[in-house]
Formats: C-alpha cells, structure tokens, sequence
C-alpha cells in the first residue's frame, strides 16, 4: 500500500509492459498515483497496490501536480496529451506533464509548446533498458526540460529507476532516445547477420563468441543480453521486432527531416520489415538472428547447456 510520504500528486496513463512496472515502483515508494489504462487487469493491480483508478484520461490529468504518460506511438500522445478532452485540457496551471514514450521530436515539441501557453510544464523522459529493469525500478531516463522542472520530477524518476540523464531543455530527451536505440536496433541486425554467417560457416558459436568478445567487434547486447535471450533459445520479448520496426521508422523519418543520411538505419528498418512479414513480429528483437537463419536454411545459434 502507498504510505503518502510524498507531498506529490501523481496521475499515470499507459499501464503497459514498461509503465505497469514504473507505476507499481512509485506507489510502493510512497506516492500518491492516480492511473488509468484501458486494460483494466493493469488498473486492477496497481489497485492492489495502493492506487487509485481514475475513470478516464481527465480524471488522471486533474488535481494532480503530475501526469506521467507512457504509450505507444506518437499518433496516441498527440490525441491524450493534447487532445480536446485530453491531458493538458485538464491539468492545472503550473502542473508538469512528463512524457516517457517514444515519438517523433515535432510532437514532443509541439506538446512543450502547447504547455507553456497555458501556463503548464512538458518534459520528455524516454525511458532506457528493459521492461524487467522497469519491474525493478532500474531504468534509465534521458531527460529533456528545464533545471527547475527537473528538480521537481527528479523524486519520480529517482523512484522509477537508478540512472537519470538531464539531456538539456526539453526536447532533447526524445532526440537522445533516438540516437540510442538507433544504434541498439541496429547493431541488433548486425550481431543477427555476423552469426548467422557463424553458423553458415559451421563454426562453433562458442569460439565465435570467445573471439568476438576479445576484439572491438562486441557490443553489450552480443556480450550481456544474447546469452541470456535468443542463444539459450529465449525469444520471449522483453523488446519486440515489432517495436524495434517501429523506432526505426520513427528515426529514420526523424533523421530525413533533420536532413541527415541514414542509409544503414533504411536498411535495417527493412529487414525488420521482413521479420515482421514472416510473423515474428512479437518475438524478442533478438530473434533477428532466428530470421535471417530461416532465410538462408541455417541452423539457429545455441549456446551448448
């Protein structure tokens, strides 16, 4: 049950995967939470908890001294945050709206601008790491906004995760995010293509590793995050294709209107098309490896039990 310590009022909207987690985090550190979600299962435990269900978006967004949404894709935040009935409409003056999901730079800009016309704050907290660090409260947080509204989300965040990264003035939260899961999806294909061509060599997966985690060739996921996903033969998502496609798009369309070349992004953001086309579209992104192993009749890489 929540203990109120906190003088702050919090409303929450997006009881997904990551911000069920983030939300049963604040209410066990003694935060005040109203959330709603359309899943009513999610509501139910964060009940269970200690929180308090609001009937719709205006409820959670009213009488609150923050809102925090977590949802799927720019089109959803666009209609909740500022839409006619949507959060901004109902929250307070001097209230902060603190988005965490992953959308387009113009949105979220387009959001902060709306807010300080009506006498609101926005900041943009784009969360890092996995729904399982987000279940621990260990998630990592690029955030954009100014000091003093920093200051007075930084107990949340603080409460949410255990790395928190003050990117600049709003805004630039959203844009860091881009630039970190471009590279994480992307060397996501390439570790998918390096060992594949491993097995079509026949090679032993275990002296590839061994090699490979010797040189500059590694990288996190291939070292930290495969062997306990996709090579012990785990495909379960903790961060599906189907999003991985989804933030590719996003940031190559990002990229285009930044006037920026991204030529490999194009690519990779295709071959998660394919992925998707053959149905792994809610596997673990790590599962690019299984795909391309399909593709070309090899046999998927395991690590020996």
């Amino acid at each position: 049950m929540s203990n109120d310590k906190s003088p702050l009022k919090v409303g929450f909207i997006g009881l997904g995967r990551m911000g069920c987690g983030m939300a049963s985090n604040l209410v066990r550190k003694g935060f005040s939470l109203k959330v709603f979600d359309l899943n009513t299962k999610a509501v139910g435990q964060l009940i269970e908890l200690g929180a308090i269900a609001a009937k719709d978006v205006a409820d959670a967004s009213s009488d609150v001294d923050v809102i925090i949404t977590m949802l799927p894709n720019t089109a959803v935040v666009l209609e909740l945050i500022g839409g006619i009935n949507g959060v901004l409409a109902n929250a307070k003056a001097g209230a902060i709206v603190m988005d965490m999901s992953t959308v387009e730079p113009e949105a979220t800009d387009q959001l902060a601008a709306a807010a300080l016309a009506q006498g609101k704050s926005f900041v943009d907290a784009p969360v890092g790491r996995l729904a399982s660090h987000a279940d621990r409260g260990e998630s990592l947080f690029m955030v954009g906004g100014t000091e003093a509204d920093f200051a007075k989300v930084t107990p949340l965040l603080e409460a949410m995760g255990t790395t928190i990264h003050h990117c600049g003035v709003t805004g630039t939260g959203t844009r860091t995010k881009i630039v970190n899961n471009y590279l994480a999806v992307v060397s996501c294909q390439l570790n998918a293509e390096a060992l594949t061509l491993s097995q079509r060599f026949g090679l032993s997966l275990e002296k590839t590793l061994d090699v490979i985690y010797g040189t500059t060739a590694t990288n996190g996921q291939l070292k930290i995050a495969w062997p306990d996903k996709v090579l012990k033969g785990d495909i379960a998502p903790g961060f599906t294709i189907d999003l991985a496609h989804k933030d590719l798009t996003l940031i190559v369309g990002a990229a285009n209107s930044a006037k920026s070349p991204m030529p490999i992004g194009a690519a990779a953001r295709e071959a998660f098309s394919t992925a998707r086309a053959r149905g792994f579209g809610g596997n673990d992104f790590s599962a690019m490896v299984d795909v391309l192993c399909e593709l070309s009749n090899t046999e998927k890489p395991r690590l020996k039990k």
